[in-house]
């Protein structure tokens, strides 16, 4: 046999090849399994050992010089094709780059940013506190009694430490202690003569309780207006507001039932109408507050009331002189009843497809870190 020969065959072949799939058919014929070069490969078992030795390292040797030349022949067709792609196709800088998915605004964030929005427009101030308070503006200051249910362990998260002034410490149950803070900071800048106060307080709030509506970590929203002759109608008029805003509905309708909380008197629960569509709550609507059917109801969302004269005096004020009101309202409550969540747990999860699917897109929705643009519930 003329291992030359087939070899110089192989290499004339290869070197003709137009393109990759007609050289792949090259390479079956040459070294593929069954190739002509791996046939004679399998005849060296069969031959002397004299034999062997000779023929051996030459057709060894064809089959790696073929297969060099067919792998630099095909670098050489790949790259052929790639300048020839590059030369027929453009791309046109002007048209705009397709979008990528570079995060979302969490729904937590998105209420916030509404609410603060909403609230502003009625001239209210954002207040902010610390997480971490004492058992005294948590609850002392709040007229909430030693014995109240609240302060036990298996509701609040305490520090084994207490503070420099023998105060337990604690992760706040409520924003309620933002609002002491603030009533205390008038009255030391005013010497105790007092001026209007109208702030929201929203932030994480802690509490030892986990199921589908409840969380260790959630989220509140809390209102404190303090002026002269203050009184419900004003608490119900801003409640009003500021729902009909949020749910951009203006056929909502509010109910205050009488209620009690220790840091007001009087206090109300705040019930919203909703009605059913297709199965689903919706807020306001022709069938809402219709007690007795699958067609509509009331449905509690916030709690409210008069601020208790006792906090007032605790902050340093002259109850017989201020009176004002306070409400509160869980903001990831919120957040499911607009957006039509049903799992609390799901915020908190870190779940990106869920993320995905609730968030909001930060260039099309208005938050406070990209600057309000008078979009959104209260335009």
């Amino acid at each position: 046999m003329d291992i030359e020969n087939i070899q110089n065959d192989y290499l004339a072949r290869v070197e003709a090849a137009a393109d990759i799939e007609s050289l792949d058919a090259i390479r079956v014929d040459a070294i593929g399994k069954k190739g002509e070069i791996s046939l004679l490969l399998k005849t060296l078992g069969k031959m002397t050992p004299e034999e062997r030795n000779v023929q051996g390292p030459i057709i060894n040797g064809a089959r790696t010089m073929i297969a060099d030349v067919i792998a630099a022949r095909k670098e050489a067709l790949e790259t052929a094709a790639l300048n020839a792609r590059l030369a027929s196709e453009r791309l046109d800088m002007s048209l705009p780059a397709p979008q990528r998915h570079s995060g979302s605004v969490h729904p937590v964030s998105q209420v916030m940013d509404e609410l603060t929005e909403i609230f502003a427009d009625l001239g209210f101030a954002v207040a902010q506190g610390p997480e971490v308070e004492d058992d005294w503006r948590n609850f002392t200051a709040l007229n909430i009694p030693e014995t109240h249910p609240a302060r036990a362990m298996h509701d609040t998260f305490y520090f084994p430490d207490k503070d420099a002034q023998e105060r337990e410490m604690l992760l706040r149950t409520h924003t309620s202690p933002v609002q002491i803070r603030t009533m205390m900071d008038v009255a030391k800048r005013t010497d105790g003569k007092g001026e209007p106060i109208r702030i929201i307080a929203p932030g994480r709030t802690y509490r030892s309780d986990s199921d589908a509506t409840h969380t260790p970590m959630f989220h509140q929203v809390e209102g404190l207006v303090i002026d002269k002759a203050i009184h419900m109608g004003h608490l119900k008029w801003t409640l009003e507001t500021f729902v009909r805003a949020f749910f951009e509905r203006d056929d909502i309708e509010l109910r205050l039932r009488p209620s009690y909380f220790p840091f007001t008197e009087p206090s109300a629960e705040v019930d919203v109408g909703f009605s059913v569509e297709k199965g689903k709550r919706i807020i306001g609507g022709d069938r809402q507050g219709k007690e007795g059917g699958e067609n509509g109801g009331w449905m509690e969302i916030l709690g409210s009331g008069m601020v208790n004269p006792k906090v007032i005096e605790n902050c340093g004020l002259d109850p017989n002189e201020w009176q004002g009101f306070a409400f509160g309202c869980g903001i990831d409550r919120l957040a499911m009843l607009k957006y039509g969540m049903d799992d609390l747990r799901a915020f908190f999860d870190g779940d990106l497809r869920w993320a995905r699917h609730y968030g909001f897109d930060a260039h099309d929705v208005p938050t406070l870190s990209g600057g309000l643009s008078g979009k959104g519930a209260a335009a």
